[in-house]
């Protein structure tokens, strides 16, 4: 039987009991993971929406004289990743040991101090420990929650893969409606914009306490003993590069380094360079339109993934970066360029994007269905994170150091240099037996 996701109820191919009492004890086991996931796109919201505060801030003291540049974004950016790698693999094997449920609330109250933080004060010291306690609670809540959901979708492959869909969303709600939501804040109340979203941290840690209850418990297992099953999991090896790859690009556009250089003061012979310096509220809208596009395309392969090989998926997606990156370029050197080249340019590049989008649920459906029954799930989603985190620290230190020497041309040669190497990488992942789900 076919499943879909409709928020804010979640449909599952679990078997109610005939009774009225089972029925509503689905409904209520439905409505429970859909809280989960809604305080998650919360979660993801606060989140995209400190990272773009953070640009949008240390823009505002650079254009007033102040010391920082696109190198100290981007290292500001590195820091979160790394308290993120360092955490996720521990973190991940306390959700095999006790309840996820308390350390995401946990982690998500982590969050809302560090927002706090970081704008009570200018020291770059302080900076640094606000992203690092954010780091931290990532890796509190990503390899739980992702645990959570494999537990909860294990007998539906289908289900599965519009959970994984929806987690996706989750993240470009984050992206989208969180740069939104940093640029009007930040427009109105500047620097006291840190404490409105460390509300948000608080309300979401809140929401995942009281809807994390699963309706089947998570097996827990010896720490050690879920960390050697995981590193044994083929899946995790073979798809390890290819994810460190694409984590890169992440780190390279969705830390805080875009927004510097779009809202920096200066002169440069790019469309793109500076470009909301005069209306940096801009960012936010620009974030959102990408968000939606993203968004519409992950929805569209949410359905086909049901009835392509999701190795073949990756593959797309991955080859789609190299014409985006391509069409990129050419609108951000495009002052000389009639506007109907300028719109064609622009709705090929969107179509790409679309197409691009599928990679993340693709990918986390392959991994899931690799892993085993009992074999330490939090500690395998834990090894993802840390996987996510050396990309997302690589490509932010690439975005640090192209940025200041490129500007927006400097991402762009990254993205294409490590999507080719993605590429590459991808001929080792076999194709798995059950990656191929009944539509």
């Amino acid at each position: 039987m076919e499943t879909d996701i409709h928020p804010p109820q979640l449909h599952s191919e679990h078997h109610a009991s005939s009774d009225g009492g089972g029925i509503l004890h689905e409904d209520r086991a439905r409505g429970r993971i859909s809280q989960v996931l809604l305080a998650h796109g919360a979660l993801r919201i606060a989140s995209g929406a400190n990272g773009i505060l953070i640009g949008l801030y240390l823009a505002g003291l650079r254009n007033v004289g102040g010391k920082q540049d696109a190198g100290m974004v981007g290292m500001l950016s590195a820091v979160s990743f790394a308290a993120e790698l360092l955490a996720s693999i521990p973190m991940g094997l306390a959700s095999d040991a006790i309840s996820p449920r308390w350390l995401m609330t946990i982690g998500a109250a982590v969050g809302a101090f560090a927002a706090l933080l970081f704008g009570l004060t200018h020291s770059s010291l302080v900076f640094f420990a606000s992203r690092t306690l954010e780091g931290l609670s990532a890796a509190a809540v990503v390899p739980a929650l992702l645990a959570y959901l494999t537990v909860e979708s294990e007998d539906s492959p289908t289900l599965r893969v519009k959970v994984m869909s929806f987690f996706e969303l989750t993240l470009l709600a984050g992206l989208g409606l969180g740069g939104l939501v940093a640029s009007q804040l930040f427009h109105v109340w500047g620097a006291g914009s840190f404490f409105a979203i460390g509300a948000i941290y608080l309300l979401c840690s809140v929401l995942i306490f009281t809807g994390a209850i699963g309706k089947r418990r998570i097996a827990l297992v010896s720490p050690l003993a879920g960390l050697k099953n995981a590193f044994k999991i083929p899946g995790l090896r073979h798809l390890a590069p290819v994810w460190l790859c694409v984590n890169s690009v992440v780190g390279l556009w969705l830390g805080p380094t875009l927004p510097f250089l779009l809202t920096q003061s200066g002169h440069c012979n790019q469309t793109f360079a500076g470009v909301f310096a005069d209306s940096p509220g801009r960012v936010g809208w620009l974030l959102l339109g990408y968000s939606i596009i993203f968004g519409l395309g992950v929805t569209g392969w949410s359905f086909l993934l049901l009835r392509i090989s999701v190795r073949r998926a990756m593959t797309i997606t991955l080859l789609a970066m190299l014409p985006v990156c391509a069409g990129l370029y050419m609108l951000n050197h495009s002052a000389s360029f009639s506007p109907l080249l300028r719109w064609s340019l622009t709705g090929a590049t969107i179509f790409g994007i679309m197409i691009e989008s599928g990679f993340t649920p693709a990918a986390l459906a392959w991994l899931a269905s690799t892993l085993p029954p009992q074999s330490g799930r939090g500690a395998a989603m834990g090894i993802y994170s840390v996987l996510l985190s050396l990309g997302a620290i690589g490509g932010s230190l690439l975005a640090a150091g192209l940025g200041q020497r490129y500007s927006v041309d400097g991402l762009l040669y990254g993205t294409v240099a490590v999507a080719a190497m993605a590429l590459v990488f991808l001929h080792w992942v076999p194709r798995n037996a059950r990656e191929r789900l009944p539509a």
